[in-house]
């Protein structure tokens, strides 16, 4: 019995070698086998680059023939020329002064004789008629009287000569009426022109065609007290 178990177990043993040597085998194939495809795939890579072929270079053309030049006779001897001698000492300039010009000769203009002065005008042809100045209608001595007195200067006892001049339109009013020489007081003064522009009648004055136009006329009133 217990050589059978002995038998057993090295059967047993061998056959797990054997096994053990099938792996073996079967990784080694295995192994082996993939290493062959890759180096089979990298050499497919590495044969089956494309290649260009380089053009071949054109053949360089044939150069032309040279040129034929014609036989020339060579050119006659020439003697040389015979030397020049050539001074090296400037020749003598003579020169004279500049002479100036003679200075001009002062000519006396005389002047321009004087422009005659135009002849006057001619004269106006007289007028038709003679130019007239306004004159009163009536008396101008009642145009102002004791009795228009200004009563303050009565009674401060003023006195004075107003002497004024009025501006008469054409229908013979006056228009204006402007001192021209105060008596002293400006009452005196102002009652004048009022009594004279409010009273004053005229007789238009006339041009030289005698037409009634605007003028003036010139007086004076004197301020007295009554005695």
């Amino acid at each position: 019995m217990a050589y059978a178990d002995q038998q057993m177990s090295g059967n047993r043993v061998i056959a797990l070698i054997i096994v053990a040597l099938i792996h073996i085998a079967i990784g080694y194939v295995l192994v082996t086998g993939l290493a062959y495809e890759g180096i089979k795939k990298v050499v497919d890579r590495v044969t089956t680059v494309d290649i260009d072929e380089p053009e071949p270079e054109p053949e360089p053309d044939e150069p032309p023939p040279p040129e034929e030049v014609p036989d020339t006779a060579p050119p006659p001897i020439v003697a040389p020329p015979p030397p020049i001698n050539v001074s090296t000492t400037p020749p003598t300039v003579q020169t004279q002064p500049t002479i100036p010009p003679p200075a001009p000769v002062a000519v006396a203009v005389p002047p321009p004789a004087p422009v005659a002065p135009p002849p006057p005008p001619p004269p106006p042809p007289p007028p038709a008629f003679q130019p007239k100045d306004p004159t009163p209608r009536g008396n101008p001595g009642r145009w102002a009287s004791p009795r228009d007195y200004p009563s303050r200067a009565l009674r401060e006892e003023r006195e004075g000569v107003t002497r004024f001049r009025v501006n008469v339109d054409a229908n013979g009013r006056v228009s204006s009426c402007q001192v021209t020489g105060s008596s002293g007081h400006s009452d005196l003064d102002e009652t004048t022109c009022k009594l004279i522009s409010r009273r004053g009648r005229f007789r238009a004055a006339t041009d030289g065609n005698n037409k009634e136009v605007a003028g003036t006329w010139s007086s004076a009133v004197r301020w007295e007290i009554p005695q």
